[in-house]
């Protein structure tokens, strides 16, 4: 079931078309990543999903029924521009914040407590935001948007800013949100981040959607028919028995646990030609391994950009 639905939604500025009939259907759940360079469209899109921005076109229906202004006080939004009081101290601005989603002080407190132990910054309570380092205040932002359990997450570039522990941290409280039964919008330039944990993503390209899918499904799909075998033996014999039925990409050398082998990619023109491909390894070398290459979503991502998907 799609909690989110966007149905050809277009935006346009004077003289700039920022989204050109763009939709996406985000399943209940799941972690969606929203992909694109910058000035793509993202960012618009967003807005739009939120009320901040009136599309010129289309619509958002949240569980099959056009998206309201109540529906947004379930949204959870984390945008790129950070935006925290930095003359106040953080246990009171994130009491504001959670009293505008509509929980009671002592509530509010009492949820606090817990994430500010969980992210290890109980001792910030009583500072002021502007004490803080960009991380330790993108901890306290993060809080304040969770902290009503909302249905839906949207965030922004949410690694932004964090070392590799702190970004780990962040990843894993996205997953237990999504387990817990959270549905996430994940806004990212970190294709690291997208194959680890997204589990579906759109790419918007020039205002256009120009991909969307399971992550796993688009990888295996815009594959480029390359294989690495891992062998002992001979270069020369294999590249020869190998002459007729793909080109080779790339030799490397590596030290196996008993002797020398080597790797080579391949690339193999058609899906026929893989078991006559590992029928003529066999015979010419001592086989060890034969498996798929397959593309990164960095990889994806940059060719799809360049049009060359």
């Amino acid at each position: 079931m799609d909690l989110l639905r966007v149905e050809h939604i277009t935006k346009r500025y004077a003289g700039h078309t920022a989204l050109d009939d763009v939709s996406l259907e985000i399943p209940q759940g799941s972690i969606y990543g929203l992909l694109g360079p910058n000035g793509a469209g993202k960012t618009t899109l967003i807005r739009i999903i939120n009320r901040i921005t009136v599309a010129d076109a289309g619509q958002v229906l949240m569980e099959n029924r056009p998206l309201t202004q109540e529906d947004v006080y379930r949204i959870g939004y984390l945008p790129e521009e950070r935006g925290l009081y930095k003359k106040m101290k953080v246990g009171e601005q994130a009491i504001f914040f959670a009293r505008l989603k509509g929980l009671s002080r002592s509530e509010a407190i009492k949820r606090l407590k817990v994430w500010f132990e969980k992210f290890g910054i109980q001792e910030w309570w009583n500072k002021k935001v502007e004490e803080l380092s960009k991380g330790m205040a993108q901890k306290v932002q993060f809080i304040v948007t969770v902290l009503h359990e909302p249905k839906l997450l949207i965030f922004d570039e949410p690694f932004s800013g964090f070392d590799p522990v702190n970004a780990n941290l962040l990843r894993d409280e996205i997953l237990q949100l999504r387990d817990r039964g959270a549905t996430v919008i994940l806004s990212t330039h970190n294709m690291a981040s997208v194959e680890e944990i997204c589990d579906h993503i759109t790419l918007i390209n020039k205002s256009k959607n120009i991909l969307s899918g399971r992550v796993d499904d688009i990888r295996h799909r815009h594959g480029n028919n390359i294989f690495q075998l891992d062998y002992r033996g001979e270069e020369q014999t294999l590249r020869r028995a190998l002459a007729d039925l793909g080109e080779s990409c790339e030799i490397m050398e590596g030290a196996g646990e008993e002797s020398l082998y080597h790797s080579l990619k391949l690339h193999v023109r058609s899906d026929e030609e893989v078991r006559r491909v590992i029928a003529a390894t066999n015979e010419a070398v001592d086989l060890r391994s034969f498996r798929e290459v397959i593309p990164s979503m960095n990889d994806i991502f940059i060719r799809a950009v360049q049009g060359n998907l």
